[in-house]
């Protein structure tokens, strides 16, 4: 590599930083993915035209880099040469016209009916809080409520004649969804063995009250459901939001309309529901492929 392209890079970085005050780490970066594209070019950075800048995204894509990987790279080089452009080295910009690589938007993890089954029937019956866990993952699961707003839910909020929860969702937003019999049954089961158990005497509206009586926090369900899913046997990577997704995704799979799960899931917007449309797609293409003749 010529000292002209590293002192171009150099000087580069040096205003970056000055600038927009990166971290080591990520000039460490800028820098190694100018001195790539360099010592790939082979020749002078300036004189570079939008086909090589082209032609090398196309050859480390070939190389096996990911999608989001090239467009970090590509917004390096985009960075590099406007500011050539701005001290006059450059009188065009050879990035101008090259497109970002399409990222896609990233699915939710989420189980299989059968991984949920399992996961249901982790708990431990023989005890109070098994009985509660029991009860709270049927409620997340049927509900598709945010973990936030399960360890919030309280007495008042539940309505066991009529089937269905009043939930407080983001922003105060208020929502009814419907518990579903199988819910409705292990909450009615909870409510007459197990809660009583927990609150040992003790007053409180907390539907799922913590062993001490009080409202668990979202840091301790979580964890609980990371128990559940050792019990389970599921390796899967789990998040807090695990059940939500099952439950948005098994409801499109079963033919479910994505503007009741907007509802159901007090998504303000539809293109926030619309990613699940992705994974009933996936899953449409699957069986597909499985049970077609010429699939």
């Amino acid at each position: 590599m010529s000292m002209d392209n590293q002192q171009l890079i150099d000087h580069y970085l040096d205003a970056v930083w000055m600038e927009r005050g990166l971290s080591e780490h990520s000039l460490a970066a800028y820098r190694r993915d100018l001195k790539q594209f360099a010592n790939w070019l082979q020749s002078p950075l300036l004189n570079a035209s939008a086909y090589q800048l082209q032609d090398y995204l196309a050859h480390r894509q070939q190389q096996g880099l990911a999608a989001r990987s090239i467009a970090r790279m590509l917004s390096c080089l985009r960075g590099f040469y406007r500011y050539q452009v701005r001290e006059n080295h450059l009188q065009q910009d050879p990035t101008n016209n090259i497109d970002n690589p399409r990222l896609g938007r990233p699915l939710p993890k989420t189980l299989t009916e059968e991984d949920v089954e399992r996961l249901l029937n982790a708990p431990d019956l023989g005890q109070a809080i098994g009985l509660r866990d029991r009860t709270m993952l049927e409620v997340l699961y049927a509900c598709g409520l945010r973990v936030s707003e399960l360890v919030g839910l309280t007495i008042p909020q539940v309505n066991l004649r009529q089937g269905v929860i009043r939930v407080f969702g983001k922003g105060s937003k208020e929502r009814l969804v419907p518990l579903g019999l199988e819910a409705q049954d292990w909450l009615e089961r909870y409510l007459r063995h197990g809660r009583p158990e927990l609150l040992n005497g003790r007053q409180s509206d907390v539907l799922f009250p913590s062993t001490r009586g009080q409202q668990m926090t979202r840091q301790t369900f979580w964890y609980r459901i990371k128990q559940c899913a050792t019990t389970a046997g599921i390796s899967k990577p789990l998040s807090p939001h695990t059940l939500r997704h099952a439950f948005a995704s098994h409801l499109l799979n079963h033919g479910a309309d994505l503007r009741v799960v907007q509802l159901l899931l007090g998504h303000s917007d539809l293109s926030t529901t619309q990613i699940y449309t992705h994974i009933a797609n996936a899953r449409m293409q699957e069986l597909h492929a499985k049970h077609h003749p010429r699939g």
